[in-house]
């Protein structure tokens, strides 16, 4: 119990946690299955909240990363489970309906090598000896040979190597024993393993499958002076070059003696927020990382979502008629997600629609409706421009140029504020 409630609470600043993305059924004489969504106290298609079991091996590190609590520097209690042990823990606590999988990720002891095979060592106890078929995400320890790697591979289901600094000067820096050669070169191996494994699946109908559930990489965030722009950017060309499910973002949290060239107060959990809405209209919404920061500073809008925020630069490429336009265009539109956007053209086959009909197939109203039309119309008659919708769309209504009126402002012959605000702010009358 010492040991768990040491690794566990290690593991805690590990975020690349999410859905497995693979499916596996109950197979007669192994323990376990994989769902396809849902790990980590996630809800499940048919409304299971299920979770993994996520631990380090160990925390001790050779390694002296500025920014992480296990660092060798850090002065924190050490211990270090066994392979037996973790497959102990991950079947009873599955018999136990605890868990659905296992989460495994480590500090560097010895060297890569050394600690890569330990958990090879692991996995080989839960799969071949104990039989669980359930699902298994590990971490690939960085400098670790191609052999271990490729070992591992075949047993876990999803895999992943943390990039953590967003630039090479700054992992240089904050990460001065690692280099990205040693990073990138087990993610090149992980996607060339995951698309050759599929071409032996097409030869070879029950060939061993490699990493079926994909890779993916987590970046900390706040810990360098490296801005959205740059990682986004960083992002988008992971997602291009390697073939990642995910990339996770993870806002900075000060550790205990906290090195000097690190802030001294943790990331706004907001700026984490707003990477995973610019990461998600890199991967389902058609935008490239140009597009989001058009007209910026390279800052992404702590007040505004990246995608209301592309709208309102890009007035010139509204409104946009429902009835007419095609589904990636329709994703263009605040308010609009995927699900909505296929709704409404396969609705619109069938008869026109209506702003009510837009409003129950799930479209957020109170964002597109300045963007749209159906049939020729807009929801209302709206005064469009940018100083307008930059408050209308405003999550905290703040505005940099806005200044609250006062009411001894206003004029006695002012009965309303000027029409295009009346739909955001109360209607102020003056007593006569």
């Amino acid at each position: 119990m010492g040991k768990l409630e040491i690794l566990a609470d290690a593991a805690k600043y590990d975020v690349a946690c999410t859905s497995s993305g693979v499916s596996r059924g109950g197979v007669k004489g192994m323990l376990g299955s994989a769902a396809a969504c849902g790990i980590c106290h996630a809800f499940t298609a048919d409304g299971r909240c299920v979770s993994l079991l996520k631990i380090l091996m160990t925390n001790y590190c050779i390694y002296d990363c500025k920014y992480c609590v296990n660092r060798t520097s850090n002065d924190v209690p050490r211990t270090m489970f066994t392979p037996q042990e973790i497959a102990d823990l991950t079947i009873n606590f599955y018999k136990r309906n605890y868990i659905e999988g296992l989460f495994l990720s480590s500090g560097v002891v010895k060297n890569p090598d050394y600690t890569m095979e330990l958990m090879f060592k692991t996995l080989q106890y839960v799969r071949n000896i104990h039989k669980f078929n359930g699902y298994i995400h590990v971490k690939a320890i960085p400098g670790a040979s191609q052999e271990l790697i490729s070992a591992v591979g075949m047993l876990a289901d999803r895999m992943s190597v943390n990039i953590e600094m967003p630039s090479t000067e700054s992992l240089s820096l904050y990460a001065p024993d690692k280099t990205a050669e040693s990073i990138l070169l087990p993610m090149k191996q992980i996607k060339h393993g995951i698309v050759q494994s599929k071409a032996e699946i097409v030869k070879y109908r029950n060939a061993p499958q490699f990493v079926p559930a994909g890779q993916s990489t987590q970046l900390v965030i706040g810990a360098s002076p490296d801005n959205d722009q740059k990682i986004v950017e960083l992002a988008e060309n992971l997602y291009n070059k390697y073939s990642l499910k995910r990339v996770f973002y993870s806002a900075f949290v000060p550790v205990t003696n906290g090195n000097p060239l690190l802030p001294a107060e943790r990331t706004p959990l907001l700026r984490e927020h707003r990477l995973y809405q610019s990461d998600f209209l890199l991967r389902f919404y058609g935008f490239n990382s140009k597009e989001i920061f058009e007209n910026s500073n390279g800052s992404l809008n702590m007040n505004m979502d990246p995608k209301c925020n592309w709208a309102v630069n890009n007035l010139d490429k509204f409104p946009i008629e429902v009835m007419k336009a095609d589904e990636m265009t329709l994703l263009r539109v605040p308010g609009i997600g995927q699900i909505s956007a296929k709704r409404i053209v396969a609705a619109r086959r069938t008869g026109a629609l209506n702003f009510d009909d837009l409003k129950k197939m799930g479209i957020v109203l109170k964002r597109a409706k300045y963007f749209i039309t159906c049939g020729g119309k807009m929801y209302a008659s709206y005064r469009i421009n940018e100083e307008f919708l930059t408050y209308s769309l405003s999550e905290n209504k703040v505005y940099d140029d806005f200044q609250q009126m006062r009411i001894n402002d206003i004029l006695p012959e002012q009965k309303l504020l000027p029409h295009a605000f009346n739909d955001s702010l109360p209607q102020l009358i003056t007593a006569n």
